[in-house]
């Protein structure tokens, strides 16, 4: 039986890889391992959606943490090169674009590991995000290429990545949405801040160059405690952007105009927010995917976004700082509703192990 290595390290990247885990276990035709590499520490971004996901605990913890890119990524490198020595997979499965998807793709290439990419081909075009550059050089070592989407397939042919590499499989982390989403509605988490459905905005900001840049940060501060006047903002705060909100004395400006500032919630309570929402405001990517398929109105705070397909089809919109509450006034009470993009409809985890058994990697005990 063919052993896959399943890698977490990142939030978002437990709602991709919770639906691949139950379906290539469902399966029955393989050995499965998922490797947390720590570098989401915190139990509110990483260990306490293990539960709520149903996926079983990793066999070991790299404990990456925090640090420079090169500190964060070498130290994952060096972790998972002495567990592949231990527990040698025959392929890694590795989603995304944080530091830990290139660092344990190099480590898997260099030892002759064949590497999946799920979410391959997404391309924001801004090489100056560390994302960016981690997605294509992740790409340039996969065997396996797994696209959420049509222009993610097109983006790696360009690139003259070859056709029989790459599947476009849709959506997983939509899997996980759509199977949750009666948890969302149930939860009610806006009840919890005494706010009404579809009368508040959620935040969600957590990127460098929103959360480094002082004049940056400022402006979306400034935006924020305006809207704030009007409509009930609630905004869970990743710790990192908490500490640069606190450097400056934003978080009591905030919280005197009326944002609500609080600790990241879990998946569920987090979502069942987002659910109920009259926008978010973020710069997160997966968001952007959810909200998408929620029809909820998306503000992005950033330039370029890696996932066009939810601004061409989707109720993503980008913005800079200073236009965060004009582009909000825009939305005058516009219906909810989009296009939800081709093969986002909860079964790509199922076209994964399809793909696999095509492949022929599918075998039995």
């Amino acid at each position: 039986m063919k052993r896959i290595h399943l890698m977490v390290a990142t939030r978002p990247n437990y709602m991709k890889i919770a639906p691949v885990w139950s379906a290539l276990s469902a399966s029955g035709s393989y050995e499965l391992e998922l490797v947390h590499t720590g570098q989401h520490y915190d139990h509110l971004l990483s260990s306490a959606f293990w539960d709520e996901l149903k996926l079983p605990r990793p066999v070991v913890n790299l404990r990456a943490g925090s640090g420079s890119h090169a500190r964060q990524t070498a130290a994952v490198l060096i972790g998972y090169e002495a567990f592949l020595q231990e527990s040698r997979p025959d392929l890694v499965i590795v989603p995304g674009d944080v530091n830990s998807t290139l660092a344990c793709a190099l480590a898997a290439s260099k030892l002759h590991v064949p590497v999946a990419h799920l979410e391959a081909g997404l391309r924001s075009f801004d090489d100056t995000m560390p994302e960016e550059i981690n997605r294509r050089l992740t790409d340039s070592l996969a065997s396996i290429h797994w696209t959420p989407s049509p222009d993610a397939t097109d983006n790696l042919l360009r690139e003259g990545i070859a056709q029989e590499k790459i599947t476009c499989v849709g959506n997983c982390m939509i899997d996980s949405l759509l199977s949750f989403l009666p948890s969302f509605e149930a939860a009610k988490q806006w009840e919890a801040f005494g706010v009404k459905r579809g009368e508040y905005v959620v935040v969600t900001l957590h990127r460098p160059s929103n959360t480094d840049i002082p004049q940056r940060l400022e402006s979306i501060v400034n935006a924020l405690v305006s809207m704030g006047k009007s409509v009930p903002v609630i905004w869970p705060c990743h710790p990192r952007t908490l500490a640069a909100l606190e450097k400056d004395g934003h978080d009591s400006r905030l919280r005197a105009g009326g944002v609500r500032l609080c600790d990241p919630a879990p998946y569920i309570g987090f979502m069942s927010l987002v659910v109920g929402a009259r926008a978010v405001v973020t710069d997160s990517g997966g968001i952007q995917e959810e909200t998408t398929v929620l029809g909820v109105p998306c503000l992005t705070v950033r330039p370029n976004t890696e996932r066009p397909i939810t601004c061409s089809e989707g109720t993503n919109r980008l913005v800079e700082p200073q236009g965060i509450e004009e582009a909000f006034l825009g939305l005058n009470g516009a219906g909810r509703g989009s296009a939800r993009p081709k093969l986002w409809d909860g079964r790509a985890a199922l076209r994964i192990v399809e793909d696999l058994a095509e492949r022929g990697w599918a075998s039995h005990a």
